[in-house]
């Protein structure tokens, strides 16, 4: 009779707790809160693409072959995949926040490594450890943001978040443009190792999911979490918030793997999966060769090769911050769907008329990049949107562990088959992302505007 009293206490706290969210206006605080995590999100796309834009100069210094160069693509991604289960599990089980310090403290004393490699080895090994960081960090950041944000434009501020991914993306083209032809391949790993300054701000800024703390029965910290948040979201507007209304159950009991494959959550789970791992063979498998095909299959000059690589990430960010602005509108089916056609059209498009000149690549991939981006960063509203709060994190992290197997195979898959013509790597990536649509289109659930509880009870 106690435990059921008590699982009927954190079920009431629980609800109570998303009620209250959901009547929180998004404020100045919520912004703040979404710019400091959103510095250590910017930073780990930054040390994600790092090493394409060090690889041009790295290859010819060290004398690599291709499939070396493809296994130091994706020992990363492997660090990555470890990580991205390895910090979801402490999410789950020690929250959000300590899973955020961890996983950015690793990546950034990792990537200050990787500065000092004296060789291909050691800068493998270094790669590899500070994948762990890097594939925690940015899962567990999305599920904090979704966590607290109320569902009434959900879609545009989490998006608008996430969109710091991207523009770290462009950002690190941007910064090789000038820093490694001026001071060396070194300095890149370097700017990569900042986010440690961010720790400080973010342990005293930003308290623990309130979500998380009342899934867990913590409900007098959850109180205190919650209250927190109240008081900065009055203080941000200067408004009295009005009476929660509690309108959606919320079942808390431990978290099972029925959570992942039971009757509600396979269908998502399969989804979820097929988004994230065809959304990423695509942007990572072309992305980060893009400047080495540049370079050594057109023979452009160093310059030249990373000036295309960032033409292509401008498109990107530009995909990516029309997805931002449209998806509370459209919604995230008909998104995902119609942005998967578009990536395919664009590649199939390409390996029919013929990969014959760098100007003809950089048009058609950019096109591409332009729609995979709107999947790649919708990912991060849509798949924490699918599971319930006691298995969201594992949810999240173990989807974006095919993120990063994606990742892994992307890169090797074009080391492997360049060799064969580049049109066959396009018209292999672009067939991907024909049965990703198909998939979308008919599978994917719709979350638009619902609260997370009614999505997933």
């Amino acid at each position: 009779m106690v435990a059921v009293d008590q699982t009927h206490f954190h079920e009431s706290k629980a609800a109570e707790v998303a009620a209250r969210i959901e009547r929180l206006p998004l404020s100045s605080w919520h912004v703040k809160a979404r710019v400091i995590i959103g510095v250590a999100t910017f930073f780990d796309a930054f040390d994600a693409l790092a090493i394409a834009f060090v690889l041009p100069v790295l290859v010819p210094l060290w004398k690599l072959t291709g499939p070396q160069v493809g296994f130091m693509i994706s020992a990363g991604y492997l660090g990555q995949l470890a990580g991205a289960l390895f910090f979801s599990w402490v999410a789950q089980r020690f929250g959000r926040m300590r899973a955020l310090v961890w996983s950015i403290l690793v990546l950034s004393v990792m990537s200050f490594a990787c500065a000092f490699a004296w060789d291909y080895q050691s800068l493998l090994i270094f790669r590899t450890l500070q994948g762990l960081g890097l594939g925690g960090e940015v899962p567990i950041a999305a599920v904090y943001i979704s966590e607290i944000t109320r569902a009434k434009g959900r879609g545009r501020f989490v998006l608008l978040f996430e969109l710091i991914f991207p523009v770290g993306l462009v950002a690190a083209g941007v910064i090789a443009r000038w820093v490694v032809p001026t001071f060396g391949w070194h300095y890149m790993f370097l700017i990569g190792a900042i986010p440690a300054l961010l720790l400080f701000f973010l342990q005293r800024q930003l308290p623990e999911s309130p979500r998380w703390l009342a899934s867990r029965g913590r409900g007098a910290e959850a109180e205190a979490a919650l209250a927190y948040i109240e008081r900065e979201t009055e203080k941000a507007t200067r408004q009295p918030l009005p009476v929660a209304e509690v309108s959606v159950a919320s079942q808390e009991r431990p978290a099972t793997w029925s959570d992942l494959f039971g009757p509600i959550y396979l269908r998502r789970t399969l989804v979820a999966w097929t988004i994230w791992f065809a959304a990423y063979l695509i942007t990572y498998g072309l992305t980060v060769w893009l400047p080495t095909i540049y370079r050594t299959v057109f023979h452009l000059p160093l310059e030249q090769s990373l000036q295309y690589g960032l033409i292509t990430q401008v498109f990107g960010l530009l995909g990516a911050l029309l997805c931002a602005l449209t998806i509370d509108y459209f919604g995230r089916r008909p998104w995902f769907a119609v942005a998967f056609v578009g990536a395919a059209a664009a590649l199939v498009g390409l390996w029919f008329i013929g990969a014959q000149t760098p100007q003809r690549v950089v048009a058609l991939v950019s096109l591409a990049f332009f729609f995979s981006s709107v999947v790649s960063l919708g990912a991060y509203l849509y798949t924490p949107e699918l599971y319930p709060t006691r298995a969201r994190a594992m949810g999240v992290g173990v989807a974006t562990a095919w993120l990063r197997l994606a990742s892994m195979i992307g890169p090797s898959v074009v080391g492997m088959m360049i060799g064969g013509g580049l049109e066959n790597v396009f018209l292999a990536f672009g067939l991907i992302a024909a049965i990703a649509a198909v998939v979308t289109a008919i599978f994917a659930v719709e979350t638009k505007n619902r609260v997370l509880e009614e999505i997933s009870p």
